[in-house]
């Protein structure tokens, strides 16, 4: 029987937002295997997703490597595949429809649109708005891709949170990737300084930083939480997020990752993109947008911050 191949790259927060569309499409195809296209980095976290019956890695080299393009077609190949769900609607993933994948069936963006809609204005509406058409364009049931469940992607950090924080704690992400500086408020060490203050020492200020971030974080006047002195893994990121008694986080995977857990907490917008466009806010956590984030004051986030936790 034919397979099911869903493709979605990275980032963590795009694979998190994901992961209720990858149930809805597994529940659909229940006797049939589906299978997940993404980065390396995120192949061991997502291999353990219950929706998925295995991930397929796409180093994704430059598309002129044409001994790697062959490679990954003969590898997808032997999927036998039938029904592609490009979740990722990048410029590659369009590639590979015209190149790599030409005979499935195709779920994308483009395959979405209503007839004289523009893919320009459809990309401007809330991203999980987008992947819900997107599915029931298929006919896939979106029971899930809006109400996000992620019980399987937590684990035991009692021996952590022993180490770190007895009790309540709040986390903090000030980091961001090297090429979107623009996302980046510059006020966490401050903030840091006047929570603790304010609140007395009550709850410990804890960061959990990625590879080539512990450097930045030994700088910011928190409990720096490593595992082994290494950052800790996806599912413990998870795990530290989902016990926080609340979140401060620029616009990252972290961020994403708490709104879907419905955790208290902030994400911090400059004029990069919209907290309405990347479907991140709920109830529970909120963004503050600013045109620039630079003119987003360290008392704006404190008063914002002690009124949600008061």
């Amino acid at each position: 029987m034919s397979n099911i191949l869903i493709i979605k790259h990275g980032s963590l927060g795009d694979l998190v937002q994901a992961n209720g569309a990858i149930k809805d499409i597994k529940n659909f195809y229940k006797n049939r295997k589906v299978f997940l296209l993404t980065a390396e980095a995120y192949s061991i976290f997502m291999s353990e997703c219950p929706y998925l019956d295995g991930v397929i890695i796409d180093k994704r080299l430059p598309r002129w490597n044409f001994f790697y393009l062959k490679k990954l077609k003969d590898k997808l190949l032997r999927y036998d595949i039938s029904k592609v769900f490009d979740l990722q609607n990048s410029s590659r993933t369009k590639f590979y429809r015209k190149f790599i994948l030409k005979k499935p069936e195709w779920s994308s963006t483009e395959t979405s649109l209503e007839p004289g809609q523009q893919k320009s204005d459809f990309d401007q509406d809330p991203v999980l708005d987008r992947i819900e058409i997107q599915l029931k364009k298929s006919g896939v049931a979106t029971e899930f891709t809006k109400n996000i469940n992620l019980d399987w992607a937590t684990t035991d950090i009692s021996r952590l949170l022993k180490q770190y924080a007895n009790n309540e704690y709040i986390l903090l992400f000030p980091f961001c990737s090297v090429k979107h500086q623009n996302k980046k408020w510059p006020y966490f060490r401050e903030l840091i300084s006047e929570i603790k203050k304010d609140f007395k020492n009550k709850y410990p200020i804890l960061l959990a930083p990625g590879p080539g971030e512990i450097k930045e974080a030994k700088k910011l006047n928190g409990k720096v939480v490593l595992d082994d002195n290494k950052p800790v893994n996806i599912k413990t990121l998870v795990s530290l997020i989902n016990k926080a008694k609340f979140i401060i986080a620029n616009d990252t995977g972290p961020a994403h990752i708490a709104s879907h857990l419905d955790k208290k907490g902030l994400a911090l917008f400059g004029s990069h993109t919209t907290a309405k466009k990347v479907s991140i806010e709920n109830f529970n956590f909120k963004a503050l947008t600013v045109q620039n984030l630079e003119d987003l004051s360290m008392e704006t986030v404190l008063n914002e911050v002690k009124s949600r936790l008061n």
